[in-house]
């Protein structure tokens, strides 16, 4: 159902640089670039996430109670991209682990504000997470 997710940006360079270094180990490489905008995706023909400077000519700002969850699929790949986020400056918004009911995320903002999460929905105990 969900083709993309846009964020604004005031700084196009900047946030392709943070989203380059953060999506590459999950495999998200840039999908499409124009002037105002970059996507990043995994799959041709699936979801994308895309920066965008605002068309209205006005400043970007963060939406409140907007988040975007990027599923990494195991509780590994979480840590990791929490660490990864944190280590390229982003603000820590909810320490890894499990959030009941099979989540197990970590979320944090990115240097626009922007908040996101990395999810998977399995426990990190569990014989497949192994």
């Amino acid at each position: 159902m969900i083709g993309y997710v846009t964020l604004g940006t005031n700084d196009l360079a900047r946030a392709a640089t943070f989203y380059d270094a953060l999506l590459s180990d999950i495999g998200a490489k840039r999908m499409w670039e124009t002037p105002r905008g970059i996507a990043w995706g995994a799959v041709p023909g699936q979801p994308v996430l895309a920066l965008m400077q605002p068309f209205d000519g006005q400043a970007a700002s963060v939406g409140n109670g907007v988040m975007v969850g990027l599923d990494v699929g195991t509780p590994q790949a979480v840590d990791r991209m929490h660490s990864k986020a944190l280590s390229l400056g982003c603000k820590d918004e909810g320490a890894v682990g499990p959030r009941g009911g099979g989540w197990y995320c970590g979320y944090f903002r990115d240097p626009e504000g922007n908040k996101l999460l990395a999810y998977c929905m399995e426990a990190p105990n569990s014989a497949s997470a192994a």
